[in-house]
Formats: C-alpha cells, structure tokens, sequence
C-alpha cells in the first residue's frame, strides 16, 4: 500500500486524475486485492467526479468480500441513481450481499433489473439468482430458475443440490445428483460435500455409504473437507468404528476433525474416550468446549463440567448460548445457586439477548435451585414464553406447594393461546397432590383426556395415585391402580406405600408390598419405607421381618448425600465422608463439639420442664 500511495501521489502531481482508467484500476487494486485497503479506495472513490461502471463493480465486490454487504446495496443502489446499468459483473456480487443479509425485497428487485437488462440467460448470473433464492429459504424458485436455464455449469448443480441438501431434503439431493451424471456432468468435491451432509442430516447410512463407495471406485482426489464430510457422516449415524477408521487415515486433520470424532464418542456417552480425544487436541474451539462440557453434563458429572467451563474462560474462548444452556443445566442438577447467579449475572453484564431457550434454562435452574420468586419476576419480564417456559413455571410452584398459583399459571396460559401436553398436567396434578387440592386434581386428570385428548401415561396415573393418597382416599386409590391400562411401576405402587405409611394403614402396604418385591426387589429405599410403617405402627415382628429379608438379600441402605453453601461454594457430604480436603479438619472440629457435650447432663424443651438426658 506504501507503493500504491506513492504512485497516487504521482497521479496527482502529473494532473492525472481525471483519467478514469487510471484511478479505476487504483480503487480496484484498493477494494480487492489481499494488501489493499477498501478505506483508501473509498476515499478515492469519494473525490471522483464522475465515477464509471468499472470503479462501482470494484467497491461492490469489495464491500461483499469484506463482509459488509449493507455497503455493497447501498453502493449499488448509488450506481443506479446515478444513471449506470448494472451488468453481469456487478450482478453477482449484488446478489451475493442479498444472500448475506437474506434481503427478499432486494432479491425480487435485482432479479426484475436483470429481466429488463436482458442478461437472464447468462450463466454466472442465473447462478448467483439460484444461491440467492437457496440461502433464502425459497428452493421452489430457486428450482424453477435451475429448470428453466439453457446451460447449466457444475456450480448450478452444485448450487441447487446445496439448496436441497440445507433444506435436508436428501431424496432430492439425490435425484439432481443422478440426473447430473446422466447429463455428462461429472461430480466435484463440493458435489460429493454436499450429498454426504444430506446423508448426514438425515442419517441416511445406505445412501451414504453409496457416496462413499462411488468416491473410492471413481478414485475422486479426496481433500481434508470431503474426509471431514465422511467423517461427519459415520459420526452421526452412531458407527463409531468406521469413523474412528476415518479420521486414523487422516494424514491431515484440523480442529473440525478431531471436534467430529470428539462429539461422536460424547454423544454416545462414552466419556472416557471423549476425555482422550479432548485431552489429545492440538486446538481446540468453541464447538470442541461445549461438546466436552454438554457430554459431562449428560453423564450426571457436573462438577467436572463446571470445572472445565472456568478452564474454557480461563483460557480466553468466549461462551455461546449452547454453553451457557450447560452449564445452567449442570447447576440445576446439582442444585448450585451460586454458580447459576454467575452465570445469569454473565448474561447480563454482557448485554447478550437470551432466546427463549436460554430463558427457560435459567429459570429451570432457579426452580431447582429453590429460588421460586426469581423464577416467577423471570418469567414475567420473558418477552417470549414457548410451552417449555410455562411448565417449568408450573412444575416449580408445584414443588414449593404453591397449588392454587399452579392452577393460575395453567388458565392463564390456556389464555394465551398455548395448548398444554402431557408434561403441563404431570406438573399441574403434582401441584394438586402437594397442596391437598383433590377435586382440582380429579378434575384435571379427567379434562387431560376429554378436553385436550393427552393420553394418561403412567407419570400421571402416579400424581393422582400420590393425590388421592395423602388425601386418605387409599381405597379410591388402589381402584384407580386396579384400572389403569399399563402396568403399574414401582413409582405408582411407592407413591400409594407412601400414602399408606402417612396414614399408618398397614393391610393396604401389604398388598403393596408384595407387588413392589416382584417389580424390585432391591430397591433399597422401598424397604426402609416399610420398615419405617412397621415401627410407626408399633408392629416390631414385622420390622424384624423386613430387616431380615434385606439381610438375606444383600440390601444395603444407600447414603443420602447432603449439599451446603459456605462461602460461595457447594460443598457435599455423606455419613462417615472423607473425601472433603478439608475433612480432618471437620472431624476434629466434630469431635471437639462431641467432648464439650459430654458433660451436660440435662436439658430443658420448650415447656421449660427439665430432662435428665442420662435417663432418656
């Protein structure tokens, strides 16, 4: 560029800058070229009298090339207002901004001038008209122009087998293709691209396959895209060994490539070989990131996903909306505020937008985290709520109890024109069932069927087993289980167990308890259960019975796990823990409070009245 200005420089000494040709080919080096600069060239543009067709095509394609095609219909919008015809060579760089911006009312513009023009039927132009029409959804015209065309090049193949292929329509892809080499036409990389990501899209495997082998009779040169498409296509289609075979035979591999393989293995769970693909990588991207973090997430391990989302900051990649969904997910599940308030807080301080998905994330995240008003003051400022933001509003008052503004929630989305499914009333009748709404509930459960036409799956028919339970309607209970069409699973029969031990009805939790030993018999919790009935109950035979049927068995009560915050940070325990650092140090802290206790021998109750604890 230092060149270029001194020649200018000379331009204007030798009073040459009236010659157009001259300064045309100074503003075409300046707008196109990899050293130019398109700041230069618009200055020159600026001071030009009279500029000509030549210095318009060059700052139109400029613009499109650099990636601001705003500029580029501006500039030619100018042209035409300034009395010049658009030919086809300003056409195509036209319509490729169009494309950028998938601007309809321009396309329809341009596409009518080159009607006018005359220069319809010329091939760069059609093609450009066809990529437009593609990248803008509208494959229909897009087709109609391929059909109507005289001469057809590779590029319009490939341009209408692309569209099909965006739009997943792989049966089509197909038949182009098939039409294609009827015609003479032989397939390219893109071609061969092009039919392995509609292959992919679709999970289409046989078809695939055929692309494949038609690549290795042919003996097509196979670049680094056409190997990534390959690999991309037994990724998806969950054939792990052919694709690992793939990328083994890469004799060059790039970030897309170690990603695909990378997201297979997470996809199918297989964490360990996840871990080894992610830990080999030379470079690593946003997309690598977020499949590691989503596959720990998936796995239930969530505080390694949270761990490697600071490692992903730390090492300077900027989250996306799929990583943040994440990581909100991986705080929900194990019930971290703290990190879940970073997170949002991120989101706003960042002036990102949330979709409606990531709305739904965070306040899904506050549900769990027990946070119910921050759910409810999110969900009113939403400024757009699909049917997942309304259950998981529904579902968090039903946890807190909140039945009445449960039911609230429910009309007030019927309002809104928002039909429920079968989710919507697995969360209204737990609403019901928590806070003792019985009528409500019955009502419901039977407007799911006649009114809305959702089938009762077994969740449902387990809430109103739970309601007409802790309601003491248990007779009305086991009737209802007696009809259901599907069997009933341990969550049915545990939700009425539970009933029966709230109530202390201990004949109804013997036919229980037999249907659950049939459909689980080491289902530890359910023993403890009744155990516990058997004792409330003062029935000591028979909590001896239930200890010695989980001896005989081999039942060992699971450990609860226990979560608390101190100090920003979520730390969890189980009974005689000692994976906590800083274990030694609680339990020498526990024993301390242990021996300070030991002295005192009494204690006082709320009434004032003096115990001796050594009696009790």
């Amino acid at each position: 560029m230092n060149q270029l200005k001194q020649i200018h420089a000379q331009i204007i000494v030798h009073g040459l800058t009236n010659e157009n040709l001259t300064l045309g080919k100074l503003i075409s080096f300046c707008a196109v070229a990899d050293t130019g600069n398109l700041g230069y060239a618009q200055l020159v543009f600026d001071r030009i009298r009279e500029p000509n067709k030549y210095m318009y095509n060059s700052l139109i394609r400029g613009y499109v090339t650099s990636d601001n095609p705003e500029k580029a219909i501006s500039f030619y919008h100018q042209m035409v207002g300034s009395g010049l015809s658009p030919n086809e060579f300003t056409l195509p760089f036209v319509l490729k901004a169009c494309s950028s911006k998938s601007v309809y009312w321009v396309l329809v513009l341009v596409h009518g001038q080159v009607i006018k023009l005359g220069i319809g039927s010329v091939v760069c132009v059609q093609n450009a008209l066809i990529s437009c029409y593609v990248v803008c959804g509208l494959i229909h015209s897009a087709r109609q122009l391929f059909d109507d065309m005289l001469e057809r090049s590779r590029i319009s193949w490939n341009s209408i087998i692309g569209g099909y292929t965006r739009l997943g329509c792989c049966k089509e892809a197909f038949l182009l293709f098939k039409e294609m080499r009827k015609l003479g036409v032989e397939p390219d990389v893109i071609t061969l691209v092009n039919l392995l990501s509609a292959c992919s899209k679709n999970c289409e495997l046989d078809m695939g396959r055929y692309v494949h082998l038609y690549i290795v009779i042919t003996g097509v040169e196979i670049d680094l895209i056409l190997r990534n498409a390959l690999l991309d296509l037994y990724a998806k289609s969950g054939l792990l060994n052919l694709a690992q075979r793939v990328f083994d035979r890469m004799a060059d591999k790039n970030v897309v490539s170690w990603t695909t393989l990378l997201g297979a293995y997470a996809k199918c769970g297989l964490l360990e070989l996840a871990q080894q693909i992610f830990s080999q990588m030379p470079e690593k991207n946003l997309v690598s990131w977020n499949s590691m973090i989503s596959c720990y997430v998936r796995e239930g391990q969530c505080r390694e996903a949270l761990a490697l989302f600071q490692n992903m900051c730390d090492s300077g990649v900027l989250p996306d909306e799929a990583t943040l969904v994440s990581v909100l997910s991986a705080c929900s599940q194990i019930g971290d505020m703290v990190m879940g308030k970073k997170t949002h807080n991120y989101i706003c301080s960042n002036d990102i937008i949330p979709s409606v998905t990531l709305y739904n994330s965070i306040i899904d995240m506050y549900a769990k985290c027990g946070a119910l008003e921050s759910v409810v003051d999110i969900f009113n400022m939403m400024p757009e709520k699909n049917l997942v933001s309304w259950n998981v509003v529904i579902g968090a008052l039903a946890l807190h109890g909140r039945g009445l503004e449960a039911i609230n929630v429910f009309e007030e989305m019927l309002a809104h024109g928002i039909s429920p499914d079968g989710i919507t009333f697995t969360g209204l009748l737990s609403a019901c069932s928590h806070s003792g709404l019985v009528d409500q509930g019955r009502y419901y459960f039977d407007k799911m069927t006649t009114a809305y036409r959702i089938p009762c799956e077994i969740e449902h028919y387990a809430c109103i087993v739970d309601l007409l339970g802790r309601g003491g309607l248990l007779e009305e209970a086991v009737r209802l289980i007696e009809g259901m069409p599907m069997k009933p699973d341990v969550v049915v029969w545990g939700a009425l167990l539970g009933a029966c031990r709230m109530h202390g009805n201990v004949n109804i939790a013997r036919q229980v308890l037999k249907q659950i030993l049939e459909l689980e018999p080491h289902n530890a919790g359910l023993y403890v259960l009744l155990s516990n009935l058997f004792c409330e109950a003062q029935r000591w035979e028979d909590v001896k019975n239930i200890r010695k049927l989980m001896n005989d068995r081999r039942i060992i009560k699971s450990k609860a796990i226990s979560f608390t915050e101190i100090e920003g940070r979520v730390n969890e325990f189980m009974v005689a823990d000692e994976r906590h650092p800083s274990c030694s140090s609680v339990y020498s802290t526990l024993n301390q409070l242990t021996d300070h206790m030991k002295p005192i021998h009494y204690l006082y109750n709320y009434s004032g009245e003096l115990f001796d604890l050594e009696e009790l």
